[in-house]
């Protein structure tokens, strides 16, 4: 026998009208921690198996952008910035994320000293940023039209050793939080 699912009743911010469930999830861990090419391939097997993750164009070629999330490359980043001027802290000390910019030069070198500025008001360090290369050649025609300059940004925790004993190891983590 099925049970049967109720919605909670409608409290404060919350309305069980606009409840619904999510299309198109998938999750795959490695229940230990360890880190897998295995778990990698297992994942973009699932992405490539969903049908539908919730939107969907017209052209076969077009997708919704939709990826995975890993741990921390570490090794690979560190392969990555080598030549880009700056030096990763230690695993942990640092956070790196994806920035999707406009095309047009004087828009990103705004955005980028907008972002740069953000980070030094959370009072941490802008390491540097990394093209992040890439093929679009399999893009369908609208997709390319609206494709942004991806780059990655370094941001290292600039308060690691002043606060390094005052227990909280998700201090940076919110941080980071903060700032994207």
């Amino acid at each position: 026998m099925l049970a049967r699912r109720t919605s909670p009743p409608a409290e404060g911010l919350y309305d069980p009208r606009t409840e619904h469930d999510a299309c198109g999830v998938g999750f795959i861990v490695d229940i230990k921690g360890r880190k897998s090419h295995d778990v990698i391939d297992k994942g973009l097997t699932v992405l490539l198996n969903l049908l539908h993750r919730g939107a969907c164009g017209c052209e076969a070629n077009t997708g919704d952008g939709a990826g995975v999330l890993v741990q921390m490359p570490d090794r690979f980043l560190r392969k990555a910035t080598a030549d880009r001027g700056f030096t990763l802290p230690a695993p942990g000390r640092y956070g790196a994320g994806l920035v999707f910019l406009p095309r047009a030069k004087a828009e990103r070198e705004t955005l980028r000293a907008l972002i740069e500025r953000t980070v030094r008001v959370n009072r941490h360090e802008v390491l540097g940023w990394r093209p992040v290369p890439g093929d679009d050649s399999s893009l369908g025609p609208s997709a390319r039209a609206s494709k942004p300059v991806i780059e990655q940004l370094f941001v290292g925790d600039a308060n690691a050793g002043a606060s390094a004993g005052n227990g909280d190891p998700m201090r940076f983590e919110r941080s980071l939080y903060v700032i994207r």
